[in-house]
């Protein structure tokens, strides 16, 4: 069973935990991108105590830019990642993921237990959720009620300061077996409960940001 739904992962492939600012196309990202203008404390006033949700497919850019926006905040920064450190290469990605964020950020591990680490953040802080896409395939795979802990997570997002990632799955070819199948539609459900409780969508496709909603 992981193995097959592994792929689906944020980072596509399995134990990667996102949120590195090495992506070649860091630079070309940033909050002007999101607001439509120049940064400054527009770009603060408009992150203030709001939920966005991000997506995109594999190295599309999402958490890049997901972490960009947190930084253009103020706010204390907080990564909340879904991975879990199964074996020595997940170790050291994490590690080598945490390097690159910098001291700035404090981390909360959260493969399961997503909306209790999101109580965990102050409203002088904003965090990013990465990703979705992995805590629902640990979810699936701990035969929890997605469903329900949908349910949670949206009551949980209600005033809070959180940048959520997650990978759209839906737009490749049908895949080959009943158990991707599933998780593709139960992927796809979860986006859109998340997307119409959010303030903000954005959709990330080769770096590059288009505003969906908010």
């Amino acid at each position: 069973m992981t193995s097959k739904l592994s792929a689906y992962s944020c980072g596509g492939s399995p134990g990667v935990t996102p949120g590195s600012l090495s992506h070649p196309l860091a630079g070309n990202l940033s909050p002007q991108s999101y607001t439509g203008g120049a940064a400054g404390p527009s770009t603060r006033e408009t992150l203030a105590l709001s939920t966005t949700l991000i997506l995109g497919g594999a190295r599309s850019g999402k958490t890049t830019h997901a972490l960009r926006l947190a930084e253009a905040s103020g706010n204390g920064l907080v990564m909340i990642v879904t991975a879990e450190a199964l074996d020595a290469e997940m170790e050291a990605r994490i590690a080598r993921h945490r390097a690159e964020r910098g001291p700035r950020w404090r981390t909360l591990e959260a493969p399961l237990d997503l909306v209790g680490a999101i109580g965990q953040v102050d409203a002088t802080e904003m965090a990013v959720v990465d990703c979705l896409t992995l805590w629902t395939s640990n979810l699936m795979l701990a035969e929890r009620d997605v469903e329900a802990e949908a349910v949670g997570l949206i009551a949980a997002l209600e005033g809070s300061n959180v940048l959520l990632v997650s990978n759209e799955v839906g737009l490749g070819i049908v895949p080959d077996n009943a158990l991707a199948r599933r998780f593709r539609d139960v992927a796809g459900r979860l986006n859109q409960q998340i997307a119409a409780a959010a303030d903000r969508v954005i959709f990330i496709a080769a770096g590059l940001p288009l505003v969906l909603k908010g």
